[in-house]
Parts: structure tokens; C-alpha cells; sequence
């Protein structure tokens, strides 16, 4: 199938730093496109052309309503729409819009991140598990602000193990709260970048957000609230099991954790795995997992990524290579002839008997 369509007026910022929209959307939807002097001509099986064109469309239909692409939002959302054919340009930036995230506007920048907003709005607990920079954290406090500026709750709770290794915090100068605080500015970070600074400090002042480490839920019943537990991988089984019932009414719970990035002492058991395996299958509770595609920091993070990964694999083969053939550990000499000496009978240590018989 073959289909022309007008140029309309900046429709040509569609197109991306030197078309690269243009071969996203030729690789993602698997339609031929050419730029004409007036048209674009669309080249390729009729539904996917239809998709190509409706993209079109919807650009045009949004930047008369006055919608503004930034960051590098429509090169994001286009790659959702490419890999997932339920969805639109138009659905994925009103979706956006209609979230109110304080002075931001949140775009899911891969599909993972998409499903992961959906399944927090749906869902009373979720665990979002991966790698580093795939946006676990900060779109759980998009969402956990969104919550609380939409009124649907009343308070935002953030928890975080204090100190990786074991929270042993008494040898550090200060207060109690300035011990904890350099550990959990990742969750400030997060808060600053989409609030008013005065606004998050009126807000902590008042406690309608709380920033504290996972030992100041013990006992606690958190009734109307939105929850985050931030790298969760590094709780122990009886801290996650703790954390985990502290949930009141009309809440909403959201684990995130890196299992690649245990600092638990003494080998123990991430708490975050444990639940993983335990809760699999419970009604109400949703898991999402990322990997390196999902990564949106600087490009070297996905491949480092990627490559650490593949360095746990092969580790992985040649362990399991060594298991099913023991005999590959012995060292064999690599002097051939030093092999036939080893088989050579050794003549038995002569006596002083021997040698004056000799």
C-alpha cells in the first residue's frame, strides 16, 4: 500500500536531528518513507502504513491543541508506540498530561516504564525490579506526587536502608536525622526535581512528606498514604517482611531494587528476593522488571550495563561447565614430556646397605 500526505505547517519537526524520527518509525512499523517537496509518501503493508499515518496525525492533532514535546519526549514515545501497536502518540501524550506531576511533565521512555505507570495506577503494591538509571525511583515519586497533588493521599512516605552495610550509623557526626539524610538524597533529588523548592520544604516541615530510613517503620500502620521502599535489595528478610505490613487503608506501595547490586554483609539474603519468590502469584501485588534497554541516563550506562551482564553469564556457563565435568580442574602439564615422567615408576631411595652393596 501507498499513501501521500501533505506537508503541513512545522511538521518537519516530526522528523527528528537529521530524520532520525523518520528511521525510527521505517524500523518500528515497517513502512518505507520518503520526503517529497510537498508530501511524505508512506510505502508498506496496509495496517502498517495506517499506523504511520495515524502518527501523522496525531503529531498535527497535538501541536494545534498547543502540546510541547521536551527532553526528548517524542523520540521516547515513538519508541513505545514502535514496540507496542496499542498504543498512539496522541493516547501516550495525553496520558502524560492528564498526571499531574508538580512542575514536570513524566513521559514513559520505554515500554517497561510505560507498563510501570500503569501497573502503580492499577495495582496497590508494586515491585519494580532492574538495573540502574531505568527510572525505578523517580517515576514511583511522579506518581507518589501525582497522588498527592490529585488529593488521593494524604502523605508521601519514602524509606530507604539508612546504610548498605547493616545501617550502622553511630560513628558519624550529628543528629540522628543528619546521619540518614546523605543516604537518602537520591529521594530528595527526585523531589526537588519536580516540585518548588518551597513547596518539598514546607511540605517535609509538616510531614505531608517524610524522608526516613526502613528502621523508622517498625510498628507504624501508614493509613492514606503513597510508599516508597528505594533500594530494596539491600533489606534483610525481617526488614522487607516488616516493611511490607506497615500498609493502612487506601494506600498504595511501591518496592524498587537492583538485585545485581547487593551490599547486604555476611552473604545474607536480600530480603527483595525473598519476596519475590514468596509473593509470586498474590492477588493485588505486580511485579515490573527492566533491563539495560530501559536505561535512560548517559548511553555508556547501558552498555555497562549490558556488559556486566554478559560477564555474569559467562561466569554462570563456566561454572556450570565445571560442575558436569569434574575432571577438566585437574592441571594437566602442558610439557608433553614432563606427562610421560609423571608416568615413569620413581626407583626406591637407596640404603646405606645398598650403596656399600653397590
Amino acid at each position: 500500500m501507498k499513501k501521500n500526505i501533505d506537508i503541513t505547517p512545522n511538521i518537519e519537526t516530526l522528523f527528528g536531528t537529521r530524520d532520525e524520527n523518520l528511521r525510527l518509525l521505517e524500523d518500528g512499523l515497517n513502512v518505507t518513507i520518503d520526503l517529497l517537496a510537498d508530501s511524505v509518501k508512506l510505502e508498506g503493508a496496509a495496517q502498517d502504513v495506517q499506523r504511520a499515518e495515524q502518527v501523522f496525525s496525531d503529531y498535527e492533532h497535538l501541536q494545534r491543541n498547543g502540546f510541547e514535546f521536551k527532553n526528548g519526549d517524542l523520540t521516547s514515545m515513538l519508541k513505545v508506540l514502535a514496540n507496542d501497536r496499542t498504543v498512539t502518540l496522541r493516547g501516550l501524550a495525553e496520558a502524560g498530561k492528564q498526571r499531574s506531576f508538580g512542575k514536570r511533565t513524566v513521559q514513559p521512555k520505554s515500554i517497561n516504564q510505560r507498563r510501570y505507570l500503569d501497573t502503580i495506577e492499577k495495582n496497590d503494591m508494586v515491585f519494580g525490579i532492574g538495573p540502574a538509571g531505568t527510572g525505578k525511583t523517580y517515576l514511583a515519586v511522579a506518581m507518589a506526587i501525582s497522588a498527592l497533588v490529585s488529593k488521593r493521599v494524604n502523605r508521601i512516605i519514602l524509606a530507604r536502608p539508612a546504610v548498605e552495610a547493616g545501617e550502622r550509623l553511630g560513628f558519624l557526626p550529628g543528629t540522628l536525622q543528619e546521619k540518614v539524610d546523605p543516604y537518602l538524597r537520591p529521594l530528595y533529588d527526585a523531589l526537588y526535581d519536580m516540585l518548588e523548592p518551597e513547596k518539598v520544604d514546607k511540605y517535609l516541615e509538616k510531614n505531608v512528606i517524610e524522608v526516613a530510613p526502613i528502621a523508622f517503620m517498625r510498628g507504624r500502620t501508614l493509613n492514606d498514604s503513597f510508599i516508597i521502599l528505594d533500594e530494596a535489595q539491600n533489606t534483610t528478610s525481617e526488614q522487607m517482611k516488616m516493611f511490607l505490613t506497615r500498609m493502612g487503608f487506601n494506600s498504595k506501595c511501591v518496592i524498587t531494587g537492583d538485585v545485581t547490586q547487593i551490599d547486604l554483609p555476611n552473604a545474607r539474603k536480600s530480603g527483595l528476593i525473598e519476596a519475590t519468590e514468596i509473593l509470586k502469584g498474590v492477588e493485588g501485588i505486580a511485579f515490573v522488571h527492566f533491563d539495560e534497554t530501559d536505561v535512560v541516563r548517559h548511553h555508556l550506562v547501558q552498555r555497562i550495563v549490558r556488559a556486566y551482564e554478559d560477564n555474569k553469564n559467562r561466569v554462570s556457563e563456566a561454572q556450570m561447565s565445571l560442575s558436569l565435568n569434574p575432571t577438566a580442574m585437574v592441571q594437566r602439564p602442558a610439557n608433553p614430556d614432563a606427562e610421560s615422567m609423571l608416568a615413569t615408576p620413581i626407583p626406591p631411595r637407596l640404603g646405606s646397605d645398598d650403596a656399600a652393596e653397590i
